[in-house]
């Protein structure tokens, strides 16, 4: 039940969302050196991190030349109109042409969730979910503070990922750097450096918070966010468990699904290019050493944490000879 979820990810989060919010202490006290060294290894290993990830991804969510069309019209797209409301709207687009255009294989038989939630409990869930999706903008607008903007932009980001935790990149990234909370490189080098430790890619949220310009910041600010992100991905779980059995038979939200994620395959990919390809990638070492961190990780199936590692360390190589 809800006491058991509460613990399991407090369990599961708490881990990385410490390590990070200490990386992110020792980021904010290395100043203007988070663009050199070992720091920009991170940045680097970001690159192969996320290669690896649409290249997984494409691999299962786009295997045909309709949905491979998708993503990469997706790509354009967002790269064209950098903004989130571009990737909301590429997602509802692709949505769309989903249900028009593809057609989803047959589900298996029923399946039996074993959590008895009440479809009062999960009507209830859904609506704070929506009210917080829709509401929250009007808030941040009426009562103008970072706090609450944060918690605007954290909430919404966690709502709209769809397809895996690298897809979290994107919309972050549109949230927090545009804005001037998070500088390009103090974003990238975090990211490189939650691929290190265990637990949910959502932790990153807990660094961001730590590193803000601004307050809050620190450990309130690291809290703030991580709360915020995983708010509605909780509301979203508990609304759907008794209806989704029922909805994952609906042929059309099968078909839309299937559109939804090859967009996010697109939106990925334009997240390789920009922002983290264009600030890591400055020389040929750097490309020799994100081929190298993006093959151990692909065909080598070396560890992440220990990719990491070994990236940092030829980031700082490069920057000391």
């Amino acid at each position: 039940g809800l006491p058991g979820a509460i613990a399991a990810w407090f369990a599961f989060t708490t881990p990385s969302a410490i390590a990070l919010i200490l990386f992110g202490y020792g980021v904010t006290a290395f100043g203007d050196a988070v663009g050199s060294g070992a720091l920009h290894g991170l940045k680097v290993v970001a690159v192969a991190v996320v290669a690896q990830a649409v290249w997984t991804m494409a691999k299962s969510l786009c295997p045909d030349a309709k949905r491979a069309t998708m993503a990469a019209l997706a790509t354009i797209g967002v790269l064209a109109i950098p903004s989130a409301f571009a990737q909301i709207g590429a997602i509802v687009i692709g949505g769309a042409v989903g249900w028009i255009a593809l057609r989803a294989d047959a589900v298996a038989d029923h399946v039996d969730l074993g959590v008895k939630i009440s479809r009062g409990v999960a009507i209830a869930a859904l609506a704070l979910f929506f009210a917080g999706l829709i509401g929250l903008p009007f808030l941040a607008a009426a009562y103008p503070s970072q706090t609450m903007a944060l918690v605007d932009s954290f909430y919404r980001s966690g709502s709209l990922v769809f397809g895996g935790g690298h897809v979290v990149l994107p919309l972050l990234q549109s949230e927090v750097v545009p804005p001037g909370w998070v500088s390009k490189d103090a974003f990238l080098a975090g990211y490189g450096a939650a691929q290190a430790v265990p637990g949910p890619l959502f932790t990153f949220a807990a660094y961001l918070g730590t590193v803000m310009n601004g307050a809050p910041n620190g450990v309130v600010g690291g809290l703030i966010c991580l709360l915020a992100i995983f708010a509605s991905s909780f509301l979203l779980v508990i609304g759907a468990m008794p209806f989704w059995d029922a909805l994952r038979r609906i042929g059309a939200v099968r078909n839309a699904l299937l559109g939804i994620n090859a967009v996010v395959v697109g939106l990925l990919l334009a997240a390789l290019y920009d922002p983290v390809w264009t600030s890591a990638i400055r020389s040929a070492s750097d490309f020799g050493l994100a081929l190298a961190a993006f093959t151990l990780l692909v065909f080598w199936k070396t560890p992440p944490w220990l990719v990491v590692i070994l990236t940092a360390c030829g980031g700082w190589a490069l920057h000391a000879f």
